[in-house]
């Protein structure tokens, strides 16, 4: 299949390179709206352009990795974030070929600008490619872009302590690990559409990730302390409990799905090295 994979430059899409050199029986067009090595240019709000990419280079699927993340800022700026994690999914569901979409926990909180836009995209996903396949996940991590777990690594190295939230609970996922979930999709005997959820296994807090990421960071000065989300001064409130349910996918594709720790010790020897 010749496969169009969205937001390339992203977390999940740079990972979803590097690990495409491992299924070298598709071909792979990795896009993003701006160019970098191997990856070219594609506005994805562009029906325009994408049909004629889509046309132009006989795509089969398209993995749409893109998406506006950015809690805070999309409530700033909520034209935006409609546009490319709703309208988007318009055009890239309007091809007449199939779609794997990755969505968020955010759909379920019922606020805040992501979860809004990122829920509306899937409705209008499926009004257009009913038999789309769409992955919901949460805490999104990699050794690539910015991120949870660089950030704590570069706080826990320049602060003596540092207050992290206790009462949100869900699973950070290793974006590595996400892209092969989606490259068992894609590699499955069959198509199998529908809503899945994606993370590791496990549950923890963010202070208790924090905890696990300096242990692993070796780092030992900086002193974390437990606090409450409302101590914390977040634009955009979060949800407390983000725990999704994998069993659909692991039914599905008969598979087993790393643990968060597991995930995050894999990631942190790229970051050492």
């Amino acid at each position: 299949m010749n496969i169009l994979v969205t937001g390339a430059n992203g977390q999940l899409g740079n990972e979803m390179r590097v690990l495409s050199a491992q299924h070298p029986k598709h071909h792979y067009f990795f896009t993003d709206v701006v160019a970098s090595e191997g990856v070219y240019v594609l506005d994805i709000t562009d029906r325009k352009a994408v049909s004629a990419f889509v046309a132009n280079n006989a795509v089969d699927l398209i993995v749409n990795c893109a998406a506006y993340t950015n809690v805070d800022k999309a409530e700033e700026d909520e034209a935006t974030a409609l546009k490319i994690n709703a309208d988007a999914l318009s055009v890239l569901g309007s091809q007449g070929i199939r779609v794997i979409h990755i969505s968020t926990d955010y759909v379920f909180s019922g606020e805040g600008c992501i979860g809004r836009t990122k829920y509306e995209g899937e409705k209008l996903l499926l009004a257009e490619c009913p038999d789309a396949v769409i992955l919901r996940t949460a805490w999104l991590y990699s050794s690539f872009g910015n991120n949870f777990v660089k950030t704590m690594i570069r706080l826990g190295h320049d602060k003596d302590s540092l207050g992290v939230v206790f009462d949100q609970i869900g699973t950070p996922t290793y974006a590595a690990d996400l892209a092969w979930a989606i490259f068992t999709v894609i590699e499955y005997h069959v198509w199998r559409p529908g809503i899945y959820h994606f993370t590791n296994e496990g549950v923890c807090s963010w202070y208790d990730f924090t905890l696990a990421i300096h242990e692993l960071a070796g780092i030992t000065r900086c002193q974390v302390h437990p606090i409450l989300s409302e101590e914390y001064q977040y634009k955009t409130p979060r949800p407390h409990y983000s725990v999704l349910d994998k069993s659909k996918f692991k039914k599905t594709f008969g598979v087993d799905i790393p643990h968060w720790m597991d995930g995050l010790r894999r990631c942190m020897t790229l970051l050492s090295k």
